[in-house]
């Protein structure tokens, strides 16, 4: 039986319940404000729409210190309003998934209460405890400068319990066989609901096999079999995503060698790699972490981001490149993380340069693997630095130049929306790009469109072509489709020789897709192309409309 990788061409938009769309006045986002939202959704291209956890939680940590992993918080609506969104979302062909955040809970959930309470009870053992404070306590904490250990003493319990995040957050013991099995049925629970799958947070902790060693845990990968099998026997086409900020060479591992493991890993090496890029106008980089990402298991697939909720992680550059993408996107130690990140939204970062902007979100869109785009990206939405650590990048949805940005009829927000500036709602939402042709959504939207006309993108064969040093060029094959995509790192113009490698004897005319201007290479089988400063184009052989001979079955 041929699996459905339905994920492989999927457009997949990262979703904040709390900062999308207020419909009952009280500040916070809800799913009835999501559920209205969809159609713009559909228009945009999404294919499936991640949510940020939306359980019961104390919200110490935006809800990433779940208290109860099988209720919807009432701040968002009731479980019918979460069934009605799934729903909604299948009438319009988009799929859901949501957050899976099993490495910790909550201080709160009734699990860590009672084992606090009690040491005899079987919830004990879902923790990890220590009678003396370890002596490695200060190592291998997530958030310097805010995290000081990992480990805290409860005097409740009369002894230390470990946590790899905040104090607030206990670490579950994934060792227990009966804390794996509370895995098994939360994801049950969730997929018989009707999601399409889980974006697994946290993934390199989630399967440490000894939480204790915090510095260098073996990990136990047969659990990403066992949770990925358990999945698909209750829906066949459920797929797992995986945070899991690793180098490319133990990918693999992850995936498993036959496949059978994680569907899908964030692709943080290329993420950092692109974003020195961009900094520099040197692609070296970027071309080594691309080719380091290699051929991948058929079921398997890179996912590929700009921004994301969280800070931009620079950890895997050297302390060298990591200072070039400092000084040119995060100067004020303000707008820098944890000793490691930029707490910046990319219209920002980038300088509102339009072209700049095109360029990063069109490289998102050809790179090998799934785009996955956050939400208010579309429209180029901005930051607020005055906000503490992550949350100046999780500003509310600005759908209007209304009060509140159209965000909320409330005097008071979850966090506030940008109200000045040149991010402010005012001059960047939703209703005054949709009516403006040349706007950033509806960009967004026709490149999305475009993307979609071309399978191989997240299906096909990926070779990184010779090109000078401020150029990236990608070339895909598929089923007898192949294209090639050009970007201009350089604020200069850039005249390139590109050899497309293509072997027909009657050489395929190279079309771009943006301009519809045909390139034939010389008798060398050379194409002569030049690109304008921060430039970029999306070539087909045959363009769109030329059929090839043969396409063979599609899988």
């Amino acid at each position: 039986m041929i699996p459905d990788l339905w994920y492989k061409n999927a457009i997949i938009y990262s979703l904040s319940l709390d900062a999308f769309l207020d419909t009952d006045g009280d500040g916070i986002g809800d799913f009835r404000g999501a559920m209205r939202r969809l159609d713009y959704l559909q228009g945009l291209g999404v294919t499936a729409v991640w949510l940020a956890p939306f359980q019961p939680s104390p919200h110490r940590d935006h809800g990433y210190d779940i208290a109860d992993y099988y209720g919807v918080d009432p701040r968002y609506g009731s479980p019918g309003d979460f069934a009605e969104f799934v729903n909604a979302c299948h009438q319009r062909g988009m799929r859901v998934i949501m957050d899976l955040v099993v490495n910790h809970c909550s201080d709160q959930h009734p699990w860590f209460q009672s084992a606090l309470s009690n040491p005899k009870c079987r919830y004990r053992d879902y923790f990890i405890w220590a009678d003396k404070k370890p002596n490695n306590a200060d190592k291998g904490v997530v958030f310097p400068g805010v995290q000081k250990s990992t480990w805290t003493y409860s005097r409740t319990a009369k002894a230390w319990y470990f946590h790899r995040f905040f104090k607030f957050q206990p670490d579950l013991n994934i060792a227990n066989p009966d804390v794996q099995a509370e895995i098994m049925k939360i994801v049950g629970f969730w997929l018989q609901l009707g999601v399409s799958g889980f974006r697994m947070d946290a993934v390199p902790f989630l399967i440490a096999s000894d939480g204790i060693n915090v510095e260098d845990p073996e990990p136990a990968y047969a659990l990403l079999r066992d949770i990925r099998a358990m999945a698909q026997w209750r829906k066949g086409d459920a797929v797992l995503l995986a945070e899991a900020n690793i180098p490319a060479d133990e990918a693999m591992e992850y995936f498993g060698e036959d496949g059978d493991r994680i569907h899908m890993i964030f692709n943080f090496p290329v993420n950092q790699a692109l974003f020195h890029a961009l900094a520099t106008a040197d692609t070296t980089l970027l071309k080594q972490a691309i080719a380091q990402s290699g051929e991948l298991p058929e079921t398997a697939q890179w996912a590929n981001f700009l921004r994301n909720h969280d800070e931009l992680d620079l950890g895997r550059l050297t302390e060298e490149q990591r200072s070039s993408v400092f000084a040119a996107f995060g100067p004020e130690p303000e707008m820098q993380l944890y000793d490691r990140g930029i707490r910046r939204r990319l219209a920002p970062m980038l300088g509102g340069d339009r072209a700049r902007l095109e360029l990063a979100y069109s490289l998102m869109l050809t790179l090998p693997g799934t785009p996955v785009l956050r939400y208010g990206d579309e429209i180029g939405m901005g930051d607020d630095l005055n906000l503490p650590e992550r949350d100046a990048a999780r500003t509310p949805m600005q759908w209007s130049g209304a009060t509140n940005g159209g965000f909320t009829t409330s005097d008071s927000s979850v966090r506030p929306p940008i109200d000045t500036g040149p991010y402010g709602f005012s001059e960047i939402n939703v209703s005054s790009q949709r009516s403006d042709h040349a706007s950033l959504l509806n960009w967004t939207e026709r490149s999305i469109r475009l993307r979609k006309e071309l399978p191989e993108l997240g299906r096909g064969l990926c070779i990184v072509l010779d090109s000078p040093t401020s150029v990236l060029a990608l070339r895909y094959d598929w089923q007898g489709e192949a294209s090639i995509y050009v970007h201009n790192f350089a604020g200069q113009a850039t005249e390139l020789e590109l050899d497309s490698l293509e072997d027909d004897t009657e050489r395929r005319a190279l079309i771009c897709l943006q301009t519809a201007h045909r390139s034939k290479a010389d008798e060398n089988g050379r194409h002569h192309i030049m690109i304008e400063p921060h430039g970029y184009r999306w070539f087909r052989f045959g363009g769109l409309d030329e059929l090839t001979q043969s396409h063979g079955a599609q899988h």
